[in-house]
Parts: C-alpha cells; structure tokens; sequence
C-alpha cells in the first residue's frame, strides 16, 4: 500500500494521481487527511465559493425500453404509474418556476418505445422560443445515441438539430459506471462506456459544456471506481469540455438491488475528496443535496466539493428510489446551507458564470 503522505507530496510538486494512488486514496481510512488535501485543492481553484443555481428539474416521461436494475423510476407504458408530458404541460411547469427566478431548466427523462425524435426536438423549441433567456441543459448520451436509433440520423446530426432547436448544455447523467462489467449486468441495453464517452467528446466538439456523474454504491469495485475518473480525465485533456463532476451514492429502494444499502457518511466523504484529487483538470465538484442529504453535501464543501446543484423545484428520479431529502428547495435555504459550512454561496448560471445575488 501507497503512504498516503508520498500521494501529498505528489501532490505539492504538482504531479498528477495514477492509478495506483487513486486506489490507495479510495481504501483510505485516514478521511481527515483526505479532506485537508482535497480542502486545499479545491481552494486553489474557488477559494471559500460555493456555487449553486436556480433551476427546474423536468423529467418528460418515467416509460423506459431499457429498464436498468438500479432503477425505480422507469416503468413500461402499461404500468399504472407510467406517464408522458405533452409540450402544453412541460411549458406550463416552467411557466410556474419562473417566479422563483430559474436560469435553468434540467431535462432528462426514459427512452420512451414510440415518441420520435420530433417530440424531444419539439420540446426543446418550444422552450426556447418561449423563455429565450433560460438555458436548457438536456438529454444524456444515453438519450442522445437513442434518439439516433430511432430517427436513423447520427449521433452528430442529432446534436447538430437539438442546438440550432435552443439545447445549451448535457448533463452528465447516464455515465453510471464506465465499466463494461458493470453496465453488462445492470443496463445492457443503454449506451455502452465507450459510446457514452465518444458522444460527449462529440459534444463538445460541437461547443456543447456539460457533467460527468459516477453513480456508485452497487456492484462496482474501487478499481472500476478509479478507471472510470481516469477516463473521464482523460477525455477532459482531449476536450475540456466536462464543467463539474458529481458523484451520485446509489439509492436503492424499490430498484432491482434493494438489498444494497445507501453509501455512509464516511464513504461518501472519502469519494468527493478522491475526486478533487484525481479530477486535477475539473474545475468543479458538485455535492449534490438531492442524493447526498443537506447534511453530507455540507460536509462535502470541506472534502473538495464546491456546488451543491440548485433549487430543483421537483426531483422525481432519485425519490423513487427511498430519497428522504426535499424535492426542492428555495435560493435562500441554499444559501443558509452554504454559509453553516462556513462557505461563500455564489449564484451562477448553468455556464458558471456568477450572478448578482
């Protein structure tokens, strides 16, 4: 096992984490170490700041082909709970968040077995020529390789629609675990590891910003863990096109896995301040409180985060799965959060580009 202390002092001559050091880093128990290295790094880069933004969560339909089992938001279309926003329905819940001053709207939703690509185009539109001063952070990788399927246009043709339709950002949802062992067995059927980094790298050639995620705490291992930063690393030395990095703990209440409990404190803890380390070319690290709870994604601003997300307005994905947190909250209880951390609350906008509060 490496000493922990030659990875810091790698870390001071500005040498980057291999392979080697991540896994080190991910068996550690020393969590306080852990986070006075990661604290330091993440105040090179945003000293005290924390970043949020106001925004409205929007998933257009919980039907879904691919049925992954570590999750219990998609159903199929006869299942009782399954339903479809029209475009009427989806203007109208953002209409309503309007009020609360969103800058966002986040947009992902099941791959539905019969709308076509001219709905999720539709949609994106419609949103755009109506709230033109909003941007619209929408559809993974996974989606994207999926509207490819069913229109029989490319990955790139894809992209090129849904931007000249008004789509200003990916999330970075869909990424799981890049690990072929780990989406062979819990979501054969949606884009693989590869396909998913070739499309963001697409992505971003064509200007498009956006996250990376790693939804961990089921099957994976810490060596998946550590290949999967690697690559996301790798492909943000090629593009620099990934803004923040969230690591999403697995909830797995009604899943496929429900025998799995939630990742500890502790746990979690030690991931974030792994990914600032690893991360070394990630501006951000995001916490983020839907998942986490208020309480770890406080404590995760003195373990290299630096963003807890936004407002969300209703979060229904993670809630299906045993989430205990609020399904939003307002721009003042997100500062509140911020400053008992002993943080700086910062709005910005979906670009991080910082707002006058």
């Amino acid at each position: 096992m490496i000493d922990i202390q030659i990875i810091a002092d790698k870390l001071k001559r500005r040498e980057r984490i291999a392979r080697e050091d991540a896994l080190c880093l991910l068996r550690s128990t020393d969590i306080l170490a852990l986070g006075a290295m990661a604290g330091a790094e993440k105040r090179k880069r945003t000293a005290d700041k924390v970043f949020f933004n106001v925004n409205c969560h929007v998933n257009l339909t919980n039907i879904c082909v691919s049925r992954c089992t570590f999750c219990a938001f998609s159903c199929d279309k006869d299942a009782p709970q399954a339903y479809t926003m029209t475009e009427q329905e989806v203007l109208a819940r953002v209409r309503a968040a309007l009020p609360l001053g969103i800058t966002e709207v986040h947009m992902v939703s099941g791959l539905h077995p019969d709308k076509p690509f001219a709905y999720y185009l539709g949609i994106v539109r419609a949103l755009k020529q109506e709230f033109p001063s909003v941007h619209i952070k929408a559809f993974t990788p996974v989606e994207l390789l999926y509207f490819s399927d069913i229109s029989g246009l490319t990955v790139h043709a894809i992209l090129e629609q849904l931007i000249d339709a008004g789509l200003g950002s990916l999330p970075g949802g869909g990424a799981e675990v890049l690990s072929p062992r780990v989406r062979e067995a819990l979501c054969p059927k949606k884009a693989t590891a590869r396909q998913w980094l070739d499309i963001m790298g697409m992505a971003h050639g064509l200007g498009l910003k956006s996250n990376a995620t790693l939804l961990w705490g089921h099957i994976e291992t810490d060596e998946e863990i550590a290949d999967h930063l690697l690559s996301l690393r790798e492909l943000q030395d090629k593009t620099g096109g990934f803004q923040t990095f969230i690591p999403l703990p697995f909830h797995s209440a009604n899943t496929g896995l429900t025998s799995r409990g939630r990742p500890t404190a502790f746990e979690q803890l030690r991931l974030f301040a792994v990914s600032r380390l690893v991360l070394d070319n990630f501006d951000h690290i995001k916490a983020y409180w839907i998942m986490t709870g208020l309480k770890i994604a406080q404590l995760a601003l003195l373990f290299g985060a630096d963003d807890v997300d936004g407002t969300v307005v209703e979060e229904r994905i993670t809630h299906a799965a045993g989430a205990d947190t609020a399904q939003g909250l307002t721009r003042n209880e997100l500062m509140d959060i911020i400053r008992q951390a002993g943080r700086q609350p910062v709005q910005r906008d979906t670009l991080y580009n910082e707002l006058t509060l």
